[in-house]
């Protein structure tokens, strides 16, 4: 559906008419632009936003039909850009991505929102308190839905960092590690981390491209992107490499907390079958000696002895005693 259409004049928003053509040029004559914000519009919907801004049907199609990477193309008319907002939920410690997807062209900026993350009202609202930064034209829109998804990603990563710092603490504890569900909890948490990875990982060549840093210092403007806005994407290219190394540096501290707990697994096991190994061997000469008395023989040593039974008793108890002392000295037991 259709969440706010509006048209903007030197910073300002003014009150634009319903039809999309007649924002559209009104936009063009007062030298503004016409913001038009869409959350998971039906393809009647899309088609009529897409016909009157004529944005190009490639473009479209992504948009109507999500599930796309990070990343910026740029068609004749019109700059598309795909950013994936991630939302994390502290109950459940869960992160979900949803998807922007952002249509600039010389006077319109139309965006189009899919999945549970934050809305753009935020964002719109902050930058109608700005009208300095609004009055830039669409590239401000960019920016600053840009700068917000990053500096959410941030937030984000904090939050997981706190989560593998607890699941951390859960495994070396003493017997933490031996918990049944640790193994799936650190799985669980590394598919978390590669969402999170999908949404950050691709975004950095838009945003070198955007800060003209894409292919060195000298790289080619973007078309539709007032190239005075290169600096502010250097500075949401720098917060979005931060992020990426702290993914990176989650990504690894997770498979080393994997192995390190698959060790202790291994060394707890092996401590088991010791120990079972240690009460088995007490077991077997009891075993041995009541076995070989138990044979059918007349001629026995002490077979008749009036003490043979609590003597071998006692020597079974002090066999036992024995090993047991053993087993002990050496931690088997």
């Amino acid at each position: 559906m259709i969440v706010d259409c509006a048209v903007y004049r030197d910073g300002r928003r003014t009150r634009g008419p319903k039809d999309f053509s007649d924002a559209l040029a009104e936009a063009r004559a007062a030298e503004g632009f016409v913001w038009v914000g869409l959350h998971e519009p039906s393809e009647r919907e899309f088609g009529l936003v897409a016909e009157e801004f004529a944005l190009h049907p490639l473009a479209v199609e992504d948009a109507l039909k999500a599930h796309q990477r990070p990343k910026l193309e740029v068609y004749d008319d019109s700059l598309f850009v795909v950013l994936k907002p991630v939302l994390y939920e502290p109950r459940s410690d869960a992160v979900s991505t949803g998807e922007i997807m952002i249509f600039l062209g010389d006077a319109f900026v139309v965006t189009v929102r899919h999945g549970e993350s934050d809305g753009l009202a935020t964002v719109r609202h902050r930058l109608e308190q700005e009208p300095e930064m609004l009055g830039q034209g669409p590239t401000s829109v960019l920016y600053a839905i840009a700068d917000s998804t990053v500096d959410h990603y941030l937030d984000v990563a904090a939050e997981l960092q706190a989560d593998l710092e607890e699941l951390e603490a859960e495994v070396f504890s003493p017997g933490g590690g031996r918990s049944r569900h640790t193994a799936s909890r650190i799985y669980d948490f590394k598919r978390q981390i590669t969402e999170f990875r999908r949404a950050t990982g691709p975004l950095g060549l838009p945003m070198a491209r955007l800060s003209g840093t894409g292919a060195g210092v000298f790289s080619p403007a973007v078309p539709f992107v007032d190239d005075r806005a290169r600096p502010f994407f250097r500075d949401v290219s720098d917060h979005l490499t931060r992020v990426n190394e702290s993914v990176e540096g989650l990504d690894r501290l997770v498979s080393d907390i994997l192995s390190a707990h698959l060790a202790q697994t291994s060394v707890q096991q092996n401590d088991d079958m010791r120990k079972i190994s240690a009460w088995a061997a007490m077991a077997a000469v009891p075993t041995m000696i009541a076995g070989i008395y138990g044979m059918n023989f007349d001629h026995m040593p002490e077979l008749h002895w009036t003490w043979s039974y609590p003597a071998v008793i006692v020597l079974m108890a002090l066999l036992e005693l024995l090993l047991y002392r053993l087993f002990k000295r050496r931690d088997w037991l």
